[in-house]
């Protein structure tokens, strides 16, 4: 996970795509979808345009960035991107507003084609990187549609393929396969092959199927008073990161910076990993090392978070590209932590007790508590995610392929992190507000992570000599 900045952009020929006029123009003429939009769909974009209400345009894209190897044939590419997106039916879906309501319109895909511009040469990386970060700031706009841009920048001995959606198409996972799925299709035309495999489950089907579960509930449900509790014991309000960020209660939302770096290498993320194994793995080790650091930084008793889950529960979902993410509320009381391992079991507690949460959408939960949650940031809350990236199609190629996941360092005043494992070891990334302060808290954070992760790496390897 990196940043446009730091994805290693080098000169050549840009070349972008879009959807065709001709395809937007058959997306105005479309009735209503009957399919409502996911939950956390709806609160992202109204997040969105109550941040753009009050004056501030905040990019909220991810993307995937990979190399195609050798001369680029640019027919063939744009032909494996058209069926790429032909696969995923919630690219071919949008929304319009009708008052406060959202309806949504979905195109067939006999409808859809994609519209190649030729944007010229560039000769400097940093010129091509503003002028990329510019446009998929337009193109991937949370507020229109469509919302999504495949570029390519084209050299002699190959490319380098961006594809930039706005978040409400994909999440992370999504991110991930795109760079094997595309290459797959690409070769495919060029050896005159078919690809095996029928499109993707829809995300719309999901979206419709989890809606129709969460408005069942209401707000005496067992699950909503969980979070009542624990949004209670937050002091009315969902957790940032528990470490001073020097912001202004009352100024403006702060831009951000983003902190990225390999926290240790494949050697000690396998021996980190093999010592938290019977207490869950490595998500359960990175949050308690992560409660540790709070509680020695700034002696809170109790380390509180929204821990992400995925939502793929049944497998049709697997190769699907969405949204498909929860949160789970879990309380660490990390003053009864004498020790690491002690942590490990009070987060396995925490997060066998909360995971079920995860499945009901936010959005739904913080509706029935019935608090004024209007949103004045991009992000709900802080999150410090993980996520072992080394199953997934194509990951040993990642490096060789320079292929990274992008996402957009704008505005907020949230912390979030995620740490990967990949093939090479354990990447840090974060978002942070871009203050001196929470600079220093950040860059501390990541120090004393990565010291927990090595002592308890090198404890377990002494341990099993």
């Amino acid at each position: 996970m990196t940043d446009l900045q730091r994805c290693e952009i080098r000169p050549g020929r840009l070349v972008e795509w879009t959807l065709h006029p001709t395809t937007v123009a058959a997306a105005t003429a479309l009735g209503e979808d009957m399919r409502p939009p996911a939950y956390v769909q709806e609160s992202h974009l109204r997040t969105a345009r109550a941040v753009r209400a009050d004056g501030l345009f905040v990019p909220t894209w991810i993307g995937a960035a990979f190399d195609v190897p050798g001369p680029v044939d640019l027919g063939l590419l744009q032909e494996a991107l058209r069926a790429w997106t032909l696969r995923h039916e919630t690219l071919r879906s949008g929304f319009r507003w009708a008052g406060e309501e959202m309806r949504r319109f979905t195109l067939e895909p006999g409808a859809v084609r994609l519209h190649r511009e030729d944007r010229g040469d560039f000769s400097d990386a940093a010129t091509l990187a503003r002028y990329l970060q510019d446009r998929f700031d337009v193109a991937a706009d949370a507020l229109g549609w469509p919302n999504f841009i495949f570029a390519a920048v084209v050299r002699e001995g190959g490319a380098s393929v961006y594809t930039v959606f706005d978040h409400s198409n994909v999440d992370a996972y999504s991110l991930h396969r795109i760079p094997a799925e595309i290459l797959e299709l690409y070769a495919a035309g060029r050896e005159g092959r078919a690809v095996a495999g029928a499109p993707a489950a829809s995300y719309i089907d999901f979206c419709a199927s989890e809606r129709t579960d969460a408005d069942r509930i209401d707000a005496n449900h067992a699950v909503v008073g969980r979070w009542r509790e624990f949004v209670g014991r937050c002091g009315g309000k969902l957790p940032n990161f528990p470490v001073d960020l020097g912001l202004d209660a009352d100024g403006p939302l702060p831009p951000q910076k983003l902190l990225r770096e390999m926290l240790v290498d494949e050697a000690d993320a396998a021996a980190f990993e093999a010592y938290c194994r019977p207490y869950g793995g490595s998500l359960v080790g990175v949050l308690a090392a992560t409660a540790l650091i709070v509680h020695e930084l700034t002696g809170q008793p109790v380390y509180r978070t929204v821990v992400p889950f995925h939502t793929r529960m049944k497998s049709r979902w697997s190769d699907s590209v969405g949204w498909y993410v929860g949160g789970a509320p879990i309380e660490i009381p990390v003053a009864g932590a004498p020790d690491f391992d002690s942590a490990l079991k009070l987060v396995r507690a925490a997060l066998r007790a909360s995971r079920p949460l995860a499945q009901m959408p936010i959005a739904r939960v913080l509706r029935l508590l019935g608090s004024d949650f209007r949103p004045t940031s991009p992000d709900l809350y802080s999150i410090v995610s993980y996520v072992d990236a080394r199953g997934t199609a194509g990951s040993e190629r990642w490096q060789e392929l320079k292929a990274y996941g992008l996402i957009r360092v704008s505005y907020g005043d949230q912390v979030c992190v995620w740490t990967t494992r990949v093939h090479e070891g354990l990447q840090f990334a974060s978002r942070y507000p871009s203050t001196e302060t929470a600079y220093r808290s950040m860059r501390l954070y990541f120090e004393r992570l990565r010291e927990h992760i090595l002592s308890v790496a090198r404890a377990g390897i002494q341990l099993h000599r």
